[in-house]
């Protein structure tokens, strides 16, 4: 399965800069897709399906591009376009985790540099939200008892005491245990571990979905 083609979204109010910056961004090989405002951005565009980075303008009007930037919450990189930026405005997007702020008129080496530098980040962002989703995916075939299990599994209670705290035979544990390692595709408790650690802190863990 090949993996999917990378998008740099183009967000800019300015027809003629929003179709120069795509053919630039084109001429580079990119994949280009362009809105006119945050709110057709946030309506039409699918942050899910592929790794991307975003080129957004200071100014649009409807929400800012800070005020989509704080929307986004950090589902994509971005680098700020912008004629009007002043560094007041360049720091604040900087600390809220802007990938680069570029001034227009734009050098293309400048421009594919910084895009080049947001797609990394957006490959290893997307990759990140794939690891999790394929995780979700297994922890969803575990029956109930299986995830009471893994839970306390993954916290280094040897058998005997997992049954203890669930009220179930030692036995009993050792199938669901057994059960778990197939399901979550885990050839050790360190593996196990591994899965369950791959979710950051700020992002829902898999056993708080039992249903």
């Amino acid at each position: 399965m090949s993996s999917p083609t990378p998008i740099v979204f183009v967000v800019d109010d300015d027809e003629h800069v929003r179709n120069a910056l795509c053919r630039l961004l084109r001429s580079g090989g990119y994949t280009a897709e362009a809105y006119g405002s945050a709110s057709a951005f946030l309506q039409g565009a699918d942050l899910a399906s592929a790794p991307a980075c975003l080129l957004l303008d200071l100014q649009l009007p409807d929400l800012s591009g800070i005020e989509l930037q704080q929307r986004l919450e950090g589902r994509v990189p971005i680098v700020f376009v912008s004629a009007h930026g002043d560094m007041g405005t360049a720091v604040q997007a900087m600390k809220a985790g802007a990938s680069d702020f570029l001034t227009k008129p734009i050098d293309a080496r400048v421009l594919f540099e910084a895009t080049s530098r947001a797609l990394e980040r957006g490959c290893h962002l997307f990759e990140q939200r794939e690891q999790r989703a394929e995780i979700q995916r297994r922890v969803e075939k575990l029956t109930p008892r299986e995830r009471e299990v893994m839970a306390l599994v993954v916290t280094g209670r040897p058998n005997k005491l997992v049954a203890d705290e669930l009220g179930a035979a030692e036995k009993t544990i050792k199938i669901h245990r057994a059960r778990v390692m197939e399901k979550m595709k885990a050839n050790s408790l360190a593996d196990l571990v591994r899965l369950m650690t791959t979710f950051d802190s700020d992002e829902p863990h898999p056993l708080s979905h039992t249903g």
